[in-house]
């Protein structure tokens, strides 16, 4: 499938009416979700006939991208069954048989809890701004224990000496695929703006 294709699809996917501010959500963009799944498709090899978890998955914009890439099996977890509804609706529009969801707080799974059960982990998590000061590295912990071989994030470039350093310390390879400019849609009333853009680090953590 070419690139355009994937993301002309991913216009399609219906995404929160009423977003969570507590929960931070926003939807990953059609455009960003079809370039970063694209190349972890082209580049890495890490969907086809894989198993991939999408943590904090939304309205599941990126396990659908990744189901439509021919993954073995998708994986969505999120906390919030609002939006796992929503998420429903979408796999039965397109008629996927690939995608299991799963409603669950990701970070405060027990430390063993689906230890090295997927292949690769693709998401988008939380910034950490406001209320959830810390939540990406969380999620990114609990990412790295589930996945096999490697795990794609974004992450506010802001952050990535953080990161590395983090990286570093937990043992596991990290690159920067791609620095995207993440335009956040104005989602709730306190926005002043119709969009504001985030520098945005695409980080690839390898596993083996």
């Amino acid at each position: 499938m070419k690139l355009k294709e994937l993301e002309s699809r991913l216009q399609q996917v219906d995404v929160f009416e009423k977003p969570k501010l507590l929960l931070e959500q926003y939807p990953t963009r059609p455009h960003i979700a079809a370039c970063m799944l694209y190349t972890i498709h082209n580049t890495f090899g890490d969907i086809e006939d894989k198993v991939v978890a999408d943590l904090g998955c939304g309205c599941g914009v990126l396990s659908i991208g990744a189901a439509m890439l021919g993954a073995g099996l998708c994986l969505g977890f999120d906390v919030d069954e609002d939006a796992l509804e929503i998420f429903r609706s979408n796999v039965e529009e397109f008629e996927l048989t690939n995608i299991d969801l799963v409603q669950c707080d990701v970070c405060s799974l027990p430390g063993n809890w689906l230890l090295k059960s997927v292949d690769t982990v693709i998401m988008n998590p939380p910034f950490g701004t406001k209320h959830n000061k810390g939540m990406d590295m969380l999620f990114l912990r609990a990412a790295l224990q589930m996945a096999r071989t490697s795990v794609y994030s974004l992450h506010k470039t802001s952050t990535r000496e953080h990161i590395q350093k983090k990286a570093a310390e937990w043992k596991v390879k990290m690159d920067v695929v791609a620095e995207l400019r993440y335009d956040l849609p104005a989602s709730y009333k306190f926005h002043k703006k119709k969009s504001v853009d985030i520098e945005v680090d695409f980080i690839r953590f390898a596993l083996n």
